[in-house]
């Protein structure tokens, strides 16, 4: 919106707030999902009170539902640019790998924030509830796969937020190996 106001949109605004509402997403997903991993390194590092930060996991729901906001966005952009023709947009997602690795990554954010709510934490059960939000781990690597295949000259952008995902996992593979050797010597 403010690159429409400041006409900063360029010579093709739409194909700007298409990758703009897609970085956004896919920026707010990678936020999401660093409350954990920030939490385990503050820890680590003996900050409040040696329990971590927790304020990020406050926030999480908040980050991942306007990830979906955006991803939806991203795909009504997309959608306007494609003349919201649905046998373009089906052909499309056939044919170009990228788009259908962003189209997967959207339908999987689709039950989470449908299931963001405490009462669907109640309904499901939270071990199940918590095994359907692990769905975030494969959209956003899809939401960075789609990233790197709709990029055409410099990959570096995309490099960054694939490693930054992997730094992210690999954090939390082994806060939970430490936690499962605490379980075992307790």
């Amino acid at each position: 919106m403010w690159d429409a106001y400041t006409g900063a949109l360029g010579a093709n605004p739409v194909q700007r707030a298409e990758l703009q509402t897609g970085l956004l997403c896919l920026a707010l997903l990678i936020l999401s999902l660093a409350a954990t991993p920030l939490r385990l390194v503050t820890a680590r590092l003996g900050l409040a009170g040696g329990k971590g930060w927790t304020w990020p996991a406050r926030i999480r729901k908040s980050l991942g539902l306007l990830a979906f906001g955006y991803g939806v966005l991203h795909f009504l952009i997309y959608l306007f640019d494609q003349g919201f023709t649905l046998s373009t947009v089906t052909e499309d997602v056939i044919k170009r790998p990228f788009v259908t690795a962003g189209f997967t990554a959207l339908l999987l954010l689709l039950p989470l924030a449908l299931t963001s709510t405490p009462k669907s934490v109640k309904r499901l059960g939270f071990a199940r509830w918590t095994r359907l939000h692990q769905l975030a781990y494969l959209a956003v690597s899809l939401g960075a796969l789609h990233y790197w295949w709709g990029v055409k000259k410099d990959h570096t952008p995309p490099l960054i937020a694939a490693l930054v995902i992997a730094m992210l996992f690999g954090l939390r593979l082994l806060g939970r190996k430490k936690a499962r050797r605490s379980v075992v010597r307790a």
